[in-house]
């Protein structure tokens, strides 16, 4: 459906071999291949990684009190059980994308099964913090080289014609993973301990291991004997975008204008300005420059964050307004938030299967603009709103995003040539990542200092009917901020124009 920058196409000549051969310009990017028979068993086995490895993202944090509180840690000693696993996550992405495309997709995402597994069970018996960080700090690791490599795996393995639905589905399980941490967390939690949150990875992680090794085939690579791993240029990349990271998640916690964040920002500016300066010199780097010159990648990659955005955004404040403003327990609060995934999980693959009939232009600025349109009218709710009133705006955000997804992976996952699919989706997992901080802390923002203003400083909790009403005019100025972000988004996907359709 779309033609790439480079003209590869693939065909499977045996079980674990694929062949190359060169196209013509008037010829599609990515032939056609025989459908492989296991496709969708190897989507499974992929789905089943990146659905762990996201889940993580946000199943800790409903155990954090549990945990420290048999650990006799602080809070900020408990915080850092969450970021060691984000920093990790987030920062090393775009490495182990580059190191994909050049060791084999395949190689990077059964190592990151491993690791990720062992630093589950080192979490799991974990008698202090310090151990317990620095074994989410290995369960990050492993996390990353798993996202680094899932879109690049089921491209790898669905023809053309298919590749918009698998892609969409992948989608689907990973929003879903990202956002379904503390339902399970919570059971997992209630019935057990906090333990359980990472004995139950292990044996997960090993039977997928054990199935990714029989049925993922090893995919060709275009590594030149020149080509070598930019491990500097990894290193200071990671270090700019874990200090970006410390930077906006804090930034509401510390005050914008605090000197914590001024040293944070000094601290981005300088590894950024390294890194840059370092690329410049090397003959194969990190991140390819001439990527940032294909319109049909950087476009749907900044929309794709912008996404995230507006999506955590609502993610972030509709559990306060539901168990706050509206009255509902925690329990009734998490499954209403189902509606917005349901449909999401329904809707993803649908509108994957629609981009593969008509692009994913027009499908990514509906879907965008219904999650926006979503988001403001979350701003008519009321304290007294009936679950009907809330159930058919999740149901529309969820509907938004669907709509969204799919045909935007898919376009970004075609924008390149098959030997950087694994830096394209290291840059989507990476946007990805930065969209949910920025949508949290925009929220959190906005909010925050609106309901600040509007009570003199008081605090959300204890929560009393005093402040229904300053909580009410908090939440629409930050779902009116999450709105104005998806709106920006709408601009972005049109702007990427049409993709180029076979002839």
């Amino acid at each position: 459906m779309y033609e790439c920058p480079e003209h590869w196409g693939m065909r499977r000549v045996n079980r674990n071999h694929w062949d190359r051969t060169m196209h013509t310009k008037d010829e599609p990017a990515i032939n056609n291949p025989s459908p492989d028979p296991d496709r969708w068993k190897i989507f499974w086995v992929v789905a089943a990684g990146i659905f762990m490895s996201t889940l993580d993202s946000s199943i800790v944090n409903i155990a954090l009190p549990m945990i420290k509180a048999e650990l006799l840690l602080s809070l900020a000693a408990a915080e850092w059980i969450v970021m060691a696993y984000l920093l990790a996550v987030t920062s090393l992405l775009l490495g182990f994308g580059r190191l994909s495309d050049m060791v084999g997709h395949r190689r990077i995402y059964l190592t990151g099964l491993s690791v990720f597994s062992a630093g589950s069970l080192f979490c799991a018996l974990s008698g202090n913090g310090a151990f317990l960080v620095l074994s989410r700090g290995i369960q990050g690791v492993g996390a990353s080289m798993i996202m680094a490599c899932t879109q690049a795996l089921v491209v790898g393995a669905f023809p053309t014609h298919e590749r918009g639905k698998a892609l969409g589905m992948n989608g689907a399980v990973v929003s879903i993973g990202l956002t379904a941490g503390p339902i399970l967390g919570g059971y997992l939690v209630e019935q057990f301990n906090w333990q359980a949150i990472f004995w139950i990875n292990i044996p997960i992680g090993m039977v997928t291991a054990v199935f990714a090794g029989r049925l993922i085939p090893e995919y060709p690579r275009e590594q030149r004997e020149k080509d070598r791993f930019d491990g500097v240029g990894c290193l200071l990349l990671a270090s700019s975008l874990c200090a970006l990271l410390m930077l906006l998640s804090h930034g509401h916690a510390w005050g914008w204008r605090s000197p914590r964040i001024a040293m944070w920002s000094v601290l981005v500016t300088v590894f950024l300005w390294a890194f840059i300066r370092w690329e410049k010199t090397m003959a194969t780097p990190l991140v390819p420059p001439a990527i940032f010159r294909v319109r049909l990648f950087v476009l749907p990659v900044a929309a794709g964050s912008l996404m995230f955005i507006t999506l955590f955004s609502i993610v972030f404040l509709m559990p306060f307004y539901l168990t706050h403003a509206a009255g509902y327990t925690v329990g009734e609060a998490g499954r209403l938030m189902t509606i917005l995934f349901g449909c999401l999980f329904i809707g993803a693959p649908l509108s994957g299967s629609l981009s593969d009939i008509m692009g994913s232009r027009t499908l990514c600025a509906a879907g965008m603009l219904l999650l926006s349109a979503a988001l403001f009218l979350m701003g008519r709710l009321t304290a007294d709103s009936s679950v009907f009133s809330i159930g058919w705006r999740l149901a529309l955000a969820g509907m938004g995003v669907a709509v969204f997804i799919s045909p935007n992976t898919a376009a970004v996952m075609s924008a390149l040539p098959p030997h950087q699919l694994g830096i394209a989706g290291g840059m989507v997992a990476t946007a990805r990542n930065f969209g949910m901080i920025l949508g949290i802390a925009l929220a959190g923002t906005l909010f925050g200092t609106t309901f600040s203003r509007l009570t003199g400083g008081q605090p959300l909790d204890p929560f009393t009917d005093s402040l229904i009403a300053p909580f009410m005019q908090a939440f629409r100025v930050a779902v009116a901020g999450g709105g104005s972000v998806g709106l920006i988004g709408v601009m972005v996907s049109f702007a990427r124009g049409p993709e180029t359709r076979r002839k």
